[in-house]
């Protein structure tokens, strides 16, 4: 199914997207509204100051309270019908309550689903300003601080579609655990980068281009019509601004969400792990390493060798080892001297815990 098909079909969520960013601009805008009256009683520029401050920080608590609890849970919803959508080729029937059946299935709770959504975000960030720093070793070279302003903006919002691509595997990976199959989606996304990045490359120009005629279009809107009214300016540009957010948020990110996790979920399921990203990731994100290291908690199974990444040899000094098989003969597998793990015979890297084949 293509990501437009995808997209229109799963209008519903979108809209319950845009009715909770709407709410909590009408919301913002009532209070700026009444402190901004209060402030004009006095009529003086430090209360307004104060005023301002405070209507900031009312209106972060509503936006976390609409945006990022039951915004998420939307999300969340709309992320399990989309992995669906993509993998059988047909969006359920009763697609609100699918999703929301199968963010209780997955994460049981929701705190559960907001801890796995958190260390992933935190991850990608923290990756992300590994990245960053590597562009900024390039900062000697004439007329490369613009290239690299240019890639470090390019790769936030590239990289900001990973953590919805990630919690999508955790719906396709049912039989694992959410933290575990989380910590394997970001692998897969690292392994596959190439092809991924460059499909955001698209993404990227696409966000900036729709973000920026939405933008111009409720600037104009709302300056004219308070213009007309004789109202303040400063209050037009505001709301403009949460409206234009409100507008990107749940149209332009919900199909540059789609388009990604489509991308992402035509290699994940046939992703083989061939080298050991897992210590490498553990090494440069501490978000990772505890996802990492949930995941090892929620499978009482022994682990394969890649699972000791991150913990300390203390800790994981228990694991138990499969000795070395020998080569069979013929067409025979042979197994895995780390894990125990079946290959094929002319395997190079354990498909199961990507150790070399000896």
């Amino acid at each position: 199914m293509k990501p437009s098909q995808i997209y229109s079909k799963t209008m519903p969520f979108v809209w319950a997207k845009l009715l909770l960013r709407l709410a909590a601009v009408v919301i913002a805008a009532v209070i700026f509204a009444a402190l901004m009256g209060i402030a004009r009683l006095f009529n003086n520029e430090g209360v307004f100051a104060m005023m301002f401050l405070i209507w900031l920080s009312v209106t972060g608590v509503v936006n976390f309270a609409l945006n990022h609890y039951m915004g998420y849970l939307v999300k969340a919803g709309h992320i399990a019908v989309i992995t669906e959508a993509v993998v059988s080729g047909r969006v359920p029937n009763n697609q609100v309550a699918y999703g929301k059946q199968m963010v209780k299935e997955r994460f049981a709770a929701s705190n559960v689903y907001f801890a796995v959504d958190q260390l992933v975000s935190g991850a990608v960030k923290q990756l992300q300003n590994v990245l960053e720093k590597a562009g900024n070793a390039l900062g000697f070279v004439p007329g490369m601080d613009a290239a690299v302003k240019i890639g470090k903006l390019f790769i936030g919002i590239a990289l900001g579609y990973i953590d919805e691509c990630c919690l999508g595997y955790t719906f396709y990976k049912k039989e694992q655990g959410a933290f575990r199959t989380a910590a394997d989606g970001v692998v897969i996304y690292a392994q596959n980068r190439k092809k991924l990045l460059k499909d955001a490359a698209k993404t990227t120009v696409a966000v900036l281009v729709l973000t920026a005629i939405v933008t111009l279009v409720s600037f104009l809107l709302f300056g004219m019509v308070f213009r007309m009214l004789g109202w303040n300016g400063f209050a037009a540009f505001l709301l403009a601004c949460l409206v234009a957010w409100a507008v990107k948020s749940a149209f332009i990110d919900s199909y540059m969400m789609i388009k990604m996790m489509t991308s992402y979920m035509s290699e994940a399921p046939t992703t083989v792990i061939t080298f050991d990203l897992y210590s490498k990731l553990c090494g440069w994100s501490a978000k990772f390493k505890e996802l990492f290291q949930k995941g090892q908690k929620e499978s009482p199974a022994p682990q394969p060798a890649h699972a000791t990444a991150g913990i300390s040899p203390q800790s994981a000094a228990g694991t138990a080892t499969v000795p070395q098989s020998t080569a069979a003969d013929g067409d025979k597998p042979v197994f895995c001297g780390a894990c125990g793990a079946k290959n094929p015979k002319d395997a190079k890297f354990c498909g199961a815990c990507s150790k070399p084949m000896a």
